[in-house]
């Protein structure tokens, strides 16, 4: 399995709405967690101090400490030190067992040339410094919130449980070259590489793989082999892969396009979709719309490096944005920052039954009534403190 499954058991999942574990539970509880804290710009401090108090809760709960060291990046990198990614971040992050990451960019930035702003000069470049190569996105939507989703009640009448694994640090946002020039001629050109090789289809494949098999044994796999090179050499490895290492999953490929439309159809023919890095971004932002809100999507990014514990050092942060429209006015969702610190316990830190009580207490929270205005439905919301309250009142 590569560097992911070293020490792997059979994942564990306490229901098809939880992201299945890619780590063994670790028996004996952790004495610190050490993480870097990086909360970035507009309403990322917001949900980040939110996701904090639950955490500093069920650390007490269940006698843990916890190291979090704060540090600035995206806009705040700039504002402070003159870059996204400041290298005394660099090396938190170098010194630490996992990153909790919040949301970084905005409009204060956005006149700066391409290539300093927060989006592209803070997380790619960390991405690839870590190796983090597989970004793990839960599609889920309770039941109780389909009125949320653009979809019609009768496409998704029990919610939305599926699973998006995107290769994270190949493909056309890292190929070379990668440049704009002006032509002999005088016309302007850009060029952007899309490049892959077997070794990082294979190594992304492997982790679709596990979270396949921790679920219904389904996989599809997501190209667009009928025009790129890449595709084909894409499709060609996880076929042979699959057919000589799982015959027991059932494998499906589909061009890109028709997975677009399929998602906004019937996205619960899907269980777990693989595919590059490009589409990826694509299809889990689309999964991101249809499930409903930002606000309470999550996602882990795992790499091939190991933590002080053995363990994936990852990345841990909510799938929205910064959100600048609704900044400072204590209405954003932390359900989302909450739900990626859980992300971060399970996976870099081998505390399953942690994650899962977490997990647990976030849908207890919300199915229960108690909900921030994007996932509200008209009916009395409550604000961001408020609805972290909530989520700790369930941990028990």
């Amino acid at each position: 399995m590569g560097d992911i499954s070293v020490g792997m058991q059979t994942p564990l999942a306490t229901t098809r709405a939880d992201l299945p574990s890619l780590m063994p539970f670790m028996p004996h509880p952790i004495q610190t967690l050490k993480f870097a804290v990086l909360a970035g710009d507009y309403i990322g401090p917001e949900v980040m101090a939110e996701a904090l108090r639950v955490l500093k809760h069920v650390a007490q709960l269940e006698n843990f400490a916890l190291d979090a060291t704060a540090a600035d990046v995206g806009g705040a990198g700039i504002d402070h030190h003159g870059k996204a990614l400041p290298d005394s971040t660099v090396k938190l992050c170098e010194q630490s067992d996992a990153i909790l990451f919040g949301s970084v960019g905005g409009p204060k930035w956005e006149k700066l040339p391409p290539k300093e702003q927060p989006e592209r000069a803070a997380l790619l470049p960390l991405r690839k410094h870590f190796t983090l190569f597989a970004n793990l996105r839960p599609g889920l939507l309770y039941r109780e919130l389909t009125d949320a989703s653009p979809l019609k009640r009768e496409r998704i009448p029990d919610g939305i449980d599926i699973v998006c694994i995107r290769e994270l640090t190949g493909g056309v946002y890292f190929g070379l070259p990668k440049e704009t020039k002006t032509l002999p001629d005088g016309d302007i050109q850009a060029v952007d590489t899309m490049v892959y090789k077997k070794s990082e289809i294979e190594r992304i494949l492997q982790v679709a793989i596990t979270t396949a098999r921790a679920r219904k044994k389904k996989l599809c796999s997501v190209d667009k082999a009928n025009v790129l090179e890449t595709s084909v050499l894409w499709r060609k490895t996880v076929t042979d892969y699959c057919a000589k290492h799982t015959p027991d999953l059932a494998l499906t490929h589909m061009y890109v396009d028709n997975a677009a439309m399929q998602l906004a159809r019937d996205p619960n023919q899907f269980d777990v979709f693989v595919t590059e890095n490009m589409f990826g971004d694509i299809l889990s932002d689309e999964m991101a719309v249809i499930c409903g809100s930002l606000g309470m999507l999550s996602s882990a990014s795992l790499g091939a490096g190991k933590n002080s514990l053995g363990l994936p050092f990852g990345l841990y942060e909510p799938a929205g944005g910064t959100a600048p429209d609704i900044a400072g006015q204590g209405i954003a969702n932390p359900c989302a920052q909450i739900l990626s610190a859980a992300l971060m316990l399970r996976y870099s830190f081998g505390l399953e039954k942690t994650a899962q009580r977490i997990e647990a207490a976030v849908r207890q929270a919300v199915t229960s009534g108690t909900r921030t205005g994007d996932i509200a439905f008209g009916k009395p919301s409550v604000g961001t403190r408020a609805m972290a309250d909530a989520v700790i009142a369930n941990l028990g």
